[in-house]
């Protein structure tokens, strides 16, 4: 498995690695599916902040970082996402994708990195546990998805 930094023409890939999560799970409260542009310029706008996990010549999984929250005074906390396809998960690449990400993020000056994972996504609460997460907060019932609400777990790592 190579972990490389993303490029433009990865878009289209991560487009079809990333809208069955947010079509079929509560995984991300998002509804809007991603589009082969606006993937492309969001590699084209964070470089080594969008890394992607390469297995056999296909991208198996993505980790990207962004803004917490804008203004000045947020710039050193990121947000973070990690995908990864169903066949990778279980198999070191989550973890290989937020290595790449935490370097990344460190050569940039972030002093720490959030996630902000589904209350009904306990294997995404355990995966950040396990990376040295912890719990920062949970936010009952603010996110709203398929006609039901949910929880939102922040969980933050200092770097």
């Amino acid at each position: 498995m190579i972990i490389r930094q993303a490029r433009p023409e990865d878009a289209a890939a991560l487009v079809a690695l990333w809208n069955p999560w947010i079509e079929t799970t509560a995984i991300t409260f998002s509804t809007d599916l991603k589009t082969a542009e606006g993937v492309g310029a969001d590699i084209a706008a964070r470089g080594a902040a969008f890394q992607v996990a390469e297995d056999a010549g296909q991208l198996v999984g993505l980790a990207t970082y962004f803004p917490f929250r804008s203004g000045p005074g947020y710039r050193f906390t990121k947000e973070h996402s990690v995908i990864l396809a169903p066949e990778a998960r279980g198999k070191g690449a989550g973890r290989a994708l937020m290595a790449a990400l935490e370097t990344a993020a460190r050569a940039e000056g972030v002093q720490s990195l959030f996630a902000g994972v589904s209350g009904e996504n306990p294997e995404g609460v355990a995966f950040h546990a396990a990376l040295g997460f912890t719990e920062a907060a949970r936010l009952p019932r603010v996110g709203h998805k398929f006609g039901r609400w949910m929880d939102l777990v922040l969980m933050q790592k200092f770097l």
